[in-house]
C-alpha cells in the first residue's frame, strides 16, 4: 500500500463514526453522556433530550452497534455511559494524515 492508499482506508474507516453522529440526536446523547461523569438509563436520557423511550432506546442502539457506548446493568435498568476510544484514535490517526498532506508548500 502506498500513502495514499491508507489515507484513503483511514478516510473509510472515519465514514461509520460520521454517518452515526450526523444525527442530531444522537449528537445530543453524545454531549449529554460526555457532560456526567456518572452512565445514564433510558429514563434519564429521555428527560434530556426529549423523546420517547423508544426512540432514545434506538438512538442508543445505533451508538451502541458503533462502539460508541456501552452499558452496565444495575437491577432491570440499563446504564449507559461512553466508550469512544476507538472512534477518538482512528479520527485523530485520520487528522494526523491530512495535517501532514496539507503542511506541504503554499
Amino acid at each position: 500500500m502506498n500513502d495514499r492508499d491508507d489515507s484513503l482506508k483511514l478516510f473509510q474507516d472515519c465514514i461509520p463514526y460520521f454517518e452515526v453522529m450526523a444525527d442530531s440526536t444522537r449528537q445530543k446523547i453524545v454531549l449529554l453522556l460526555a457532560e456526567g461523569h456518572e452512565a445514564l438509563n433510558v429514563g434519564a436520557i429521555t428527560e434530556q433530550v426529549s423523546l420517547s423511550r423508544p426512540a432514545v432506546s434506538h438512538h442508543l442502539k445505533i451508538l451502541l452497534q458503533a462502539g460508541m457506548v456501552d452499558y452496565t446493568r444495575k437491577g432491570t435498568e440499563n446504564y449507559y455511559f461512553l466508550t469512544m476510544h476507538s472512534m477518538i484514535k482512528v479520527l485523530k490517526d485520520f487528522v494526523n494524515v491530512v495535517e501532514h498532506s496539507c503542511s506541504g508548500p503554499r
